[in-house]
């Protein structure tokens, strides 16, 4: 029989079973996976946390399965992993050293970082999308994990929520500093992608498919690439500046020009190979990008 994966909603019950001495806090903890005792056969199906989970690898030499694919973490990095996501854990020889701390969404509730913390993007990444570190960032990160343990093994009392609130907040916009980083230092890499998203969209338009399946989505074109959608949307505004739907607007409009300067269809027959259902919908879009109607343009080049 199949198993599920294993489900903990409490950060006792994942104490537990990673065979480490019940949390300081109910409601955040840091453990060191390295140290953990237990059986990887037991999670072959995975685990599905319902607190966030944020890691910090030191030592990482085995595999993370996170949607389809495998990735090695030997350099270290950061991962984050907001509730509810799958996560598989793989070789049973894995290390998996280093700080990971867990914090249950009610320990952030009474705070507006329980609504902000939606805004950090990278708990939407992939695996393949950690944030890999340089020597002095990671000293950076050590510190805030240190400063964190401390205030839990130490001296919890009324203002230690506070504490801990202002130190998580510190690490999740050093986080995203460090990730503004990484894409300019993966420029190679980056622009690679940029490319192959500019021919996923030219053959999508090249071979009809916008006919037979309407507008190409941000979910279908990250999948192609193998990204996740919000890294290939934070990865753009880096490069171009356009978040991924309005980088497929502005092919669109590319592509609506090249068929209005041909002058072979008709504007609805335009908006229809383009993948729109209603020719409102183009004309709507083309005058938002253009400032023209898209009768109006093609007149414009007839002058």
């Amino acid at each position: 029989m199949k198993k599920n994966p294993v489900v903990f909603d409490s950060l006792s019950q994942l104490h537990k079973a990673m065979g480490q001495p019940a949390p300081s806090h109910p409601l955040i903890s840091i453990m060191n996976y390295g140290e953990a005792q237990f059986d990887p056969k037991d999670f072959e199906q995975g685990i599905i946390l319902n607190f966030y989970k944020i890691s910090f690898k030191t030592g990482f030499s085995g595999k993370l399965k996170y949607g389809q694919g495998f990735y090695d973490f030997e350099a270290g990095g950061m991962s984050f992993i907001a509730p509810g996501q799958l996560l598989k854990m793989q070789d049973e020889e894995a290390d998996y050293s280093g700080m990971t701390l867990h914090i249950h969404p009610d320990f952030l509730r009474p705070y507006p970082l329980n609504s902000a913390i939606r805004q950090y993007g990278y708990f939407s990444y992939s695996a393949a999308e950690a944030l890999y570190l340089s020597e002095k960032e990671k000293s950076t990160i050590l510190s805030i994990y240190r400063l964190i343990q401390d205030e839990l093994c130490e001296r919890i009392d009324k203002f230690s929520q506070d504490v801990i609130i202002s130190q998580i907040e510190v690490l999740l916009n050093y986080a995203n500093r460090f990730y503004d980083r990484q894409f300019l230092t993966r420029k190679a890499v980056n622009n690679d992608l940029l490319a192959r998203l500019e021919q996923q969209l030219e053959d999508y338009f090249n071979e009809d498919k916008s006919l037979l399946k309407g507008l190409p989505t941000v979910n279908d074109i990250a999948e192609k690439l193998n990204v996740t959608p919000r890294y290939l949307s934070d990865l753009l505004r880096n490069l171009v500046g356009l978040n991924t739907q309005h980088f497929i607007h502005e092919k669109v409009i590319e592509k609506a020009k090249q068929y209005l300067a041909k002058d072979e269809l008709t504007i609805a027959e335009i908006a229809y190979h383009l993948g729109f259902e209603h020719p409102q919908s183009f004309n709507k879009l083309f005058k938002n990008k253009t400032l023209f109607s898209p009768s109006d343009y093609k007149k414009s080049l007839l002058n």
